[in-house]
């Protein structure tokens, strides 16, 4: 379906059910322990696998003895490179899911032992006896930095615009810094976990994925199996954050398990081999440079970032946003890629966005103070409308700096003190501090199906999937809203391959394309119930269960007395992002605490100011903008995956040892959606949120801990060792 409801006419605009903070349809469900998660799911027969991962991380397995295992109690079958035949390649590199004989990281999968329990399977597993051929690997990216290489990604190339060396150089006022950002865990309370099932020749895989078509997609290329031979379910799952995009290893090898014992195989993830063997979030090294007129004016911004990964990896796109972000006629971004054999770095909230605005609002505050003004003022005076390298193509929407200004009043940032170290509450330091947030509007193809029975309930059915962002909720609403009837009356069916494939949870695309999408599919059922009832569907208002039109009303349930009316459509969005820039926009206030003797550092009041399209759910909304503000806070202060310099590993690879946020340490938090709707960006005129939340959350930390004390870091995060030294004389 084309896009081509006129504004005024559209029955999304009607704000009966959409718009309105609805409590999740989901949540009786999920409070009452009756949603089933993947591993939650009981097939008969049901044996368990366990999976082992490699001990080295890099070189080969040349021996890998599994008869002890075998002979085990309760074992039914070991799976390794030997016997699982062939694996092909998926798109995301699956055929690396099960190692051997190389080995490129620590943790990948090696075997898989099933067995009548899972207890008989751990105990099992400890019985392989695997040698290793060690090689030496690089795990350290500060000692391969100047390896590193430009991408061959077409989207990570140089971006260069007018004379950025010239125009630094000759400055009156610059800034040229270092920052680092570590590796980062997605810590979701969910493991990875899968249970398969053959009949015959198809495949049921229950799973917890964000993306059904791309794994079904991935799974059936990974076996060599038409993909109409194979079903996703993953109607709940418990958190994501990107790390469940793609096809992990316990879906290969569960499927693999199964097809060995001809019974359904449970596979769920331990916490280690989630750290180790799945994705994470790359480590980065940037450097920019600022150049300003004392007038503040940018001149000159260039932002180079390193990151590694594995061969044929991607880079952590940090320079993105600062394409975008900032006036200035002479610009530079580069991105360079090292080799590191550590476990695979990819997607985790806000790849890219949340890392780059960590070093570069960190940077446009000390560009601020160079030039001896506010730091929102100097932001102010350097937004832009247009896309800077490309001025033809505007934003769709940019509030930016109403983000700024709200925030600013609303947090009390007139009574900030700009100097240093100066404001006290007893043995506390207290300092204030703002980032600005920025995240790319992506939209997605999405499809879905619509039914309206003789009762009147309307069913959505839909692959898109819920990662406790509430899908459910806000697809109800959409249903709710374009046919006229209460939400009770609506079902949502989701993560289910069986479904149209929808645009799936990633990149804060999901809410506004998968109601899109929703939306499309109505429009047709709309269509067809007025038809069906007599109607001019040109005409027909679809109001409290009625459908009316020319002075006549009729239930809408007579449309559907002959038989159950089915429509299905797509929202596509054509060529619209070349016409357009489509971004979502905040701004973070922080203010912190830092004990004057110890260096601790406790956050005491927060604020994010988001303007992001329709809000098609502001309780959920809330929820999801607070949680990546925790995260934001966790970056900040905690979260470090320490690497094993000699062995390549994750040291802390368990949520005993990998710090993240407890309520403890996260006060009060205020959002402020701004009233704002996109039309550019889809009939539902709406944008994604999740992700914006989290951006720039990190730097607007580290600015209020260098307004408290007058100590600058620039190495994430900011533990207290590192601010000890250089804490003013109590």
């Amino acid at each position: 379906m084309k896009f081509t409801t006129p504004a005024t006419t559209n029955p999304i605009d009607q704000l009966k059910v959409i718009g309105r903070a609805t409590d999740r349809i989901d949540g009786p469900f999920k409070t009452t322990g009756t949603a089933p998660y993947a591993y939650e799911h009981q097939p008969e027969r049901v044996a368990y696998g366990y999976v082992v991962g490699a001990g080295i991380a890099k070189g080969r397995v040349t021996s890998l003895d599994v008869a002890d295992a075998q002979r085990a109690p309760g074992v039914l079958a070991v799976i390794t490179a030997d016997n699982a035949g062939k694996l092909s390649k998926g798109n995301f590199n699956t055929a690396k899911l099960l190692g051997g004989p190389e080995i490129q990281h620590y943790h990948q999968a090696i075997a898989l032992v099933v067995a009548e329990t899972f207890e008989q399977a751990r105990a099992a597993a400890q019985l392989l006896h695997a040698q290793y051929s060690k090689q030496a690997g690089a795990y350290d990216l500060a000692k391969v930095k100047d390896k590193a290489k430009e991408p061959g990604d077409k989207d990570a190339k140089d971006h260069k615009l007018g004379d950025f060396n010239g125009a630094f150089n000759a400055a009156p006022v610059k800034l040229d810094a270092a920052y680092s950002t570590p590796d980062q865990s997605h810590a979701m309370m969910e493991p990875h976990a899968s249970i398969a099932n053959w009949q015959g020749d198809k495949l049921t895989l229950w799973t917890s994925n964000q993306m059904i078509a791309w794994g079904r997609g991935d799974l059936a290329k990974t076996l060599g199996i038409p993909k109409e031979n194979v079903r996703l379910v993953s109607p709940y799952i418990g958190g994501g954050f990107g790390g469940k995009l793609f096809l992990r290893a316990e879906s290969v090898l569960a499927a693999l398990g199964a097809k060995a014992v001809g019974r359904p195989v449970k596979v769920a993830l331990q916490r280690p081999l989630m750290i180790n063997n799945t994705t994470h979030r790359p480590a980065t090294m940037q450097r920019i440079r600022i150049g300003a007129t004392r007038e503040g004016k940018i001149s000159a911004i260039g932002h180079e970032s390193w990151s590694g990964d594995l061969p044929d990896g991607k880079p952590e796109t940090a320079v993105q946003q600062t394409q975008l972000l900032y006036a200035g006629p002479n610009r530079m971004t580069k991105l360079r890629l090292a080799v590191l054999d550590l476990p695979e770095g990819n997607a985790m909230r806000a790849p890219g966005e949340a890392p780059g605005l960590m070093a570069l609002e960190i940077a446009i505050d000390e560009m601020a103070e160079k030039l001896k003004m506010d730091p929102i003022t100097f932001r102010i005076i350097n937004d832009t409308t247009v896309d800077p390298a490309k001025r033809e193509r505007k934003f769709s929407t940019r509030r930016f700096v109403d983000c700024l200004r709200t925030g600013a009043q609303r947090f009390g940032w007139d009574k900030r003190n700009p100097q240093p170290g100066k404001t006290r509450d007893g043995r506390w330091l207290i300092g204030i501090g703002v980032a600005s947030a920025f995240r790319n509007n992506l939209v997605q193809k999405s499809g879905a199906r619509v039914r309206l029975n003789a009762q009147g309930i309307v069913t959505v059915e839909t692959d898109m999937t819920d990662i406790g962002t509430g899908s459910y909720t806000i697809i109800a609403q959409t249903a709710a809203e374009m046919m006229g009837v209460p939400l009770k009356q609506v079902v949502v069916k989701l993560g289910d391959s069986d479904f149209p494939v929808s645009a799936g949870s990633g990149g804060q695309w999901g809410g506004n394309s998968s109601t899109a999408g929703v939306y499309a599919a109505c429009v047709k059922l709309r269509e067809l119930a007025a038809q069906k009832l007599g109607l001019d569907p040109a005409k027909a208002e679809f109001v409290a269960g009625a459908v009316r039109a020319d002075g006549r009303s009729l239930p809408l349930t007579h449309a559907a007395e002959q038989g159950e009316l089915v429509c299905e459509d797509t929202m596509e969005y054509g060529d619209l992002d070349k016409k357009f820039q489509q971004s979502t926009f905040g701004a973070h206030f922080v203010e912190v605490g830092v004990d004057a003797y110890t260096g601790e550092t406790r956050v005491r009041r927060m604020l994010a100011v988001c303007a992001a399209g329709r809000i098609l759910n502001p309780k959920a909304a809330r929820s999801q903008v607070i949680g990546a503000m925790t995260m934001g806070v966790g970056a900040a202060l905690m979260e470090d995956l320490v690497v094993d310099q000699r062995l390549g590993y994750f040291v802390n690879h368990d949520l005993a040892s990998y710090e993240v946020p407890v309520h403890a340490d996260i006060p009060h938090q205020e959002v402020i959606f701004l009233d704002e709707t996109d039309p550019v960006s889809s009939p539902m005129k709406a944008k994604g949120v999740g992700e914006l939340g989290i951006c720039g959350v990190g730097a607007a930390v580290a600015n209020a801990i260098y307004n408290a004390t007058g100590v600058r870091v620039r190495d994430y995060p900011i533990t207290l060792d590192k601010l000890l030294a250089k804490m003013p004389e109590v």
